[in-house]
């Protein structure tokens, strides 16, 4: 019905994305001057063999974690299992688009040209991998190990700087851990945002009508 115009309405009234084409419209309706290869950009983190002691013997199956963003405050992980190689990065390119979650963006001293770093200091956690990240001031960069500097980039955050403690060498918590700290930055609110605002109704009740409409 096409009646979601842009991917922060999903997020507003927390509507679960199911299809990951769901994901390329919004996103493409937000750039209609480019394609959608030059506005998502996708990488394979990393990918491993994971093996399962059967009757029959040891079954392996190969796991795929990939990161997928915009560059413009929206990224997403995701993890698949496959039997093959192609079948596992397909899945997790999937799930990475189905799990892609906002990023709210600051600055570090004066408001001054667009958002450059994190609002506030996060810290996220996955096994015995924690990554804390500290705003930095513009023209910093990304002051952080290759895994954690790509999600970054994905994510359209220029200027952090990171400290990561425990086993960094397993990616996937690293890639998860990396994940959650960008996810908490929507968990808190800033002074700015104290005042109160005015409540958006969902797009459920906004089209009702269509709705019902179209059921019948």
């Amino acid at each position: 019905m096409k009646k979601i115009e842009s991917i922060e309405e999903v997020y507003t009234a927390s509507i679960p994305i199911k299809e990951a084409k769901v994901v390329d419209i919004l996103i493409q309706n937000k750039h209609k001057d480019k394609k959608l290869d030059d506005i998502l950009k996708d990488d394979i983190m990393c990918i491993l063999s994971v093996q399962k002691q059967t009757k029959a013997g040891q079954r392996t199956r190969f796991k795929a974690v990939c990161a997928v963003g915009d560059g413009e405050g929206h990224v997403g992980v995701g993890i698949k299992v496959g039997k093959e190689v192609q079948i596992a990065i397909k899945g997790a390119l999937v799930d990475a688009k189905l799990r892609m979650i906002p990023v709210r963006r600051g600055y570090w001293g004066s408001r001054i040209g667009p958002v450059h770093t994190i609002p506030a200091k996060v810290k996220g956690k996955c096994g015995s991998c924690t990554v804390r990240m500290i705003p930095a001031p513009r023209g910093t960069g990304c002051v952080a190990a290759n895994v954690s500097k790509k999600i970054l980039q994905f994510a359209g955050v220029n200027d952090v700087y990171t400290s990561c403690v425990g086993q960094t060498r397993t990616r996937e918590n690293f890639c998860r851990a990396t994940y959650t700290c960008l996810k908490k930055t929507y968990a808190m609110l800033s002074p700015d945002l104290w005042p109160k605002t005015l409540i958006v109704p969902s797009p459920f009740i906004k089209n009702s009508k269509a709705l019902m409409e179209y059921e019948e």
